[in-house]
């Protein structure tokens, strides 16, 4: 069997039972397990299936992320807004991460040149960072997402893993009242939940758009969030709604 040929039975394995073990791929594919770990790091790296412990996983029902492009002109002035209110959270020497969303890249361009330390998976952020010579910038380095500009994947998780960070701002595809906060994505959200982990304050910035939406992959619970800054079109009821649950609530 031919590498290429290999390749497309593990993916086609994967995806028709949704999991896969090592072990069982091995025997399938009749090659030893040290050669289908690799070709999982490979076909993971590639974005065709995620590594799990001792195997591998089906992304194939993920939800595909909006590019960056579209995402930048869509609620921009509302996007805008809450970034600037963001930005009155951060304070000198404060150690903060900023996602791949449009929201913090809006933070970015606007933040001051002051003493900071901002880690990001995003290479926009990175790049808007890159002339404030005050501001010291980690990028997670991973998986390239085309469609996003950012970082995913084991390596960017692994690097997130070596920090701890004052503040998180990030965003998202849905708020849930029941169910949380999610995203398109699997392994966009793998990264979020590590980003929240490592924080003492989570700060999440959506505009009304995104209320009410429950998206594939659960991010967090809402009692993870200690600050919400939304617009002006999120209904008084669904202010009061998330306030209720101790989670201080910002309108701009």
């Amino acid at each position: 069997m031919l590498v290429a040929e290999r390749y497309d039975m593990i993916i086609r394995l994967v995806n028709e039972k949704g999991s896969m073990r090592v072990t069982e791929l091995s025997e399938q594919c009749q090659v030893t397990e040290e050669t289908i770990r690799r070709d999982l790091d490979r076909l993971e790296r590639q974005g065709l299936l995620r590594r799990s412990h001792g195997g591998a996983v089906s992304i194939k029902d993920e939800q595909p992320e909006t590019p960056f492009s579209e995402r930048e002109i869509t609620y921009a002035e509302e996007k805008r807004r809450i970034a600037r209110e963001a930005i009155k959270l951060i304070e000198p020497q404060d150690r903060i991460i900023l996602d791949a969303s449009t929201t913090a890249w809006y933070m970015a361009e606007s933040l001051p040149d002051i003493p900071l330390t901002v880690l990001t998976n995003s290479i926009r952020v990175a790049t808007q960072l890159s002339n404030k010579e005050k501001i010291d910038v980690i990028s997670t380095g991973g998986l390239l997402l085309s469609r996003s500009l950012s970082f995913v994947g084991p390596l960017a998780e692994r690097s997130l893993d070596t920090y701890y960070v004052d503040k998180v701002f990030l965003s998202c595809k849905g708020i849930h009242a029941e169910r949380g906060v999610s995203e398109s994505n699997e392994m966009q959200g793998r990264v979020k939940q590590k980003m929240v982990g490592m924080a003492d304050k989570v700060i999440l910035l959506a505009d009304a758009s995104k209320f009410g939406v429950q998206a594939f992959t659960h991010v967090m619970d809402l009692s993870e969030v200690h600050e919400l800054i939304t617009d002006r079109r999120l209904s008084p009821e669904s202010i009061a709604q998330y306030q209720e649950q101790s989670i201080q609530v910002t309108v701009v």
